[in-house]
């Protein structure tokens, strides 16, 4: 099995003009993020990646009050860009269960009409945003399968997540995507991973994630994608008075990249 590392857009807010050459020689295999902004932009764009040979995961973003609407109407286009896959901040956590319900069976739906996966992000704010509520949907449909995120989960839930919980173990089993963030008990990013302070929140994380890289395995996929995703600021902690970033985003994230793709190494090959 091999690893497929993504940079996420989101450092520069989406653009992508004079980054994607920056992305090839750091070592990414493609970008993610969403669309362009403007769906006039969306060949080009796509034309871009083609010239680079970069691959792309498109993200969607479903919003109120029709979650289901929101969800197609987002994933056909994206699905036009020719994504690996589609990774979704799917449904809100304000929703009751039999809404969330209704909207993952229309969902799983969408996904088998443009035969693409669709993973749906372990997320605040969303449905998936703490371990229970995620399980409880696991349960009810085999088929659907996640984004592993679980820094929110550490914002959500004030705590680290543990792989010895049962709703943990059944979200680890059915992720087929990873976006690298480290959380801490009170938030959802580390100020610098590589500082000394974090290296149990770290080595926490890595665990997790290589338990999802061993069930994929298991199941015999031949690659695993994942993507470096510390944020820019409010999520990249700053210094008061001058908001001064306390870390550079870009080496953080490439530091992430290449920690976890020597461990994932070390373990698959």
């Amino acid at each position: 099995m091999k690893i497929r590392g993504y940079k996420s857009l989101w450092e520069w807010n989406g653009l992508w003009e004079g980054k994607l050459e920056q992305i090839v020689e750091a070592g990414y295999y493609g970008v993610e993020y969403t669309p362009p902004s403007d769906a006039k932009d969306d060949r080009q764009f796509r034309k871009d990646l083609d010239d680079l040979n970069l691959s792309f995961i498109a993200q969607v973003v479903t919003r109120g009050p029709n979650h289901i609407l929101s969800f197609r109407e987002q994933v056909l286009r994206a699905a036009e860009l020719r994504p690996d896959l589609i990774n979704s901040h799917s449904a809100a956590d304000r929703m009751t269960a039999d809404e969330q319900l209704r909207f993952f069976e229309a969902a799983l739906r969408v996904e088998q009409e443009i035969g693409i996966p669709i993973a749906h992000e372990t997320h605040r704010g969303r449905a998936f945003f703490t371990p229970w509520q995620t399980a409880a949907v696991l349960k009810q449909l085999p088929a659907l399968t996640i984004g592993a995120d679980f820094s929110h989960w550490c914002a959500a839930c004030e705590s680290m997540p543990s792989p010895q919980d049962e709703d943990v173990q059944l979200s680890l089993a059915r992720a087929i995507h990873i976006h690298g963030r480290v959380g801490f008990p009170e938030g959802p990013q580390v100020s610098d991973p590589r500082a000394p302070e974090f290296a149990a929140h770290v080595e926490t994380f890595i665990g997790l994630w290589l338990a999802i890289c061993q069930h994929r395995f298991e199941a015999g996929a031949d690659t695993m994608t994942f993507t470096p995703e510390f944020g820019p600021p409010p999520y990249l902690q700053v210094l008061p008075y001058t908001q001064q970033p306390v870390a550079d985003l870009w080496e953080v994230n490439l530091w992430m990249f290449q920690t976890f793709k020597e461990r994932f190494e070390a373990t698959f090959n």
